[in-house]
């Protein structure tokens, strides 16, 4: 669990970066924008590596055993989720209507994990990315963010949802060989 919890502490001290503009710019001004990038995704990785590895080699210690109904509704909200994902990063009409479709999308993933595995790991894992994306929302309203205001095509949305389908699917697929649970 020592993996897990030292991971998910690098993971998301890095992400805290930019929650901190005078820092964050701070360093950008010190030793450039490049150079900042480079070790911002190499300290993030190392924490996402650490978390990987920490989460499977935990120990199962369980704390609550959920309903099987609730690995439909998983499924349900994971959809959205992965969605979201993509619109974060092509342009589409969805960010008109939230400022934030990557941290939801990981919330909605947070969310759909929490209510199928109640061992003290996955508490530990999904939790903190929810919480991590709630507060991270919050900072970036409170810094200013804001709806996207021009219209993007149809084209663009249809692109997402296609996309975000497709993820949706290959995750289904390929699950229990990237994660160990089969959910197809």
């Amino acid at each position: 669990m020592e993996l897990l919890i030292t991971g998910l502490c690098i993971f998301f001290l890095i992400h805290l970066l930019p929650t901190t503009p005078t820092l964050k710019s701070t360093l950008v001004t010190k030793y450039g924008e490049m150079p900042y990038k480079a070790v911002f995704s190499l300290i993030s990785l190392a924490g996402l590596l650490l978390i990987i590895w920490g989460k499977a080699d935990a120990e199962f210690v369980a704390v609550w055993n959920p309903p099987v109904m609730f690995s439909v509704l998983t499924k349900l909200i994971v959809l959205p989720a992965i969605v979201l994902l993509v619109a974060a990063y092509l342009p589409s009409n969805i960010k008109r209507h939230t400022r934030h479709p990557m941290l939801w999308g990981v919330s909605l993933w947070a969310i759909g994990h929490l209510m199928i595995n109640g061992d003290m790991a996955s508490i530990l894992l999904f939790g903190s990315f929810l919480m991590f994306a709630l507060v991270d929302m919050a900072s970036a309203n409170s810094r200013g963010a804001t709806l996207q205001k021009e219209s993007k095509p149809l084209m663009n949305d249809i692109a997402v949802l296609v996309l975000g389908g497709a993820g949706y699917a290959l995750l289904g697929i390929f699950h229990q060989r990237l994660f160990g649970v089969p959910i197809v």
